[in-house]
């Protein structure tokens, strides 16, 4: 097989998996609502759980699987974030759609749709350690070294609004989200590195301020 053809196939492949991906992310009722809502607007957490009558953590988990899909873009400004609709990638995944009839039946080889990955803006170090470590938004175990475990801790505090207090079961909710299995090891961990803080005896829990962060951001080597 001639090397075009295998790129060609790759390529293929690679749309399959980026559209099933999706498809699974907005078999929802609450994402598609979100969709529209961010079509109009930025909106923050807080606005959205307004809106749409649920939970803050709630709200933040369907938008990180929204986000895993990279149809939602994220804004930091100050201490808030702004979410927004992916414009271009949900005219991608439309015409993915359109040409769904044309994407290989069976494939030989997988891979998941990092979109989300590159979105945040790090360095490729610690991206490669996302690619390694998840999938579709996932994480799928936790790395053996430190420097490692922290580019993954890294990203969970980014599942987290600054200013905002969180139960421990609101905590668990957001962990359990993208690793299940370790979600006890991984708060332990947050708050052990000092990505989260909490209040004695464990009560509430809190994103660790930018400006008092002293814990550890070690690029991979």
């Amino acid at each position: 097989m001639e090397y075009w053809q295998i790129k060609d196939k790759a390529i293929m492949v690679w749309e399959r998996e980026r559209l099933l991906t999706t498809l699974k992310v907005l078999a929802d009722e609450s994402r598609l609502t979100l969709l529209r809502l961010l079509n109009e607007r930025e909106y923050t957490v807080g606005e959205l759980a307004e809106k749409l009558e649920l939970t803050e953590p709630t709200i933040s988990h369907h938008l990180s699987k929204l986000r895993s899909a990279g149809l939602v873009h994220l804004r930091m400004a100050g201490n808030k974030r702004f979410y927004r609709l992916n414009t271009p990638m949900l005219d991608q995944f439309k015409a993915g759609i359109q040409t769904i009839e044309q994407t290989p039946a069976t494939p030989e080889s997988t891979q998941a749709d990092d979109a989300w990955i590159a979105a945040l803006n790090w360095v490729a170090a610690d991206q490669q350690v996302l690619r390694e470590y998840t999938h579709a938004g996932k994480l799928t175990q936790i790395p053996a070294k430190q420097k490692k475990q922290i580019v993954i801790l890294r990203w969970l505090a980014t599942l987290f609004e600054p200013d905002r207090l969180y139960s421990e079961p609101e905590i668990n909710e957001i962990l359990k989200s993208v690793h299940k299995e370790d979600h006890v090891t991984l708060r332990r961990d947050l708050v052990d590195f000092g990505y989260l803080r909490r209040e004695r005896g464990g009560g509430k829990y809190w994103l660790t301020p930018a400006d008092e962060f002293t814990g550890f951001v070690i690029p991979v080597e």
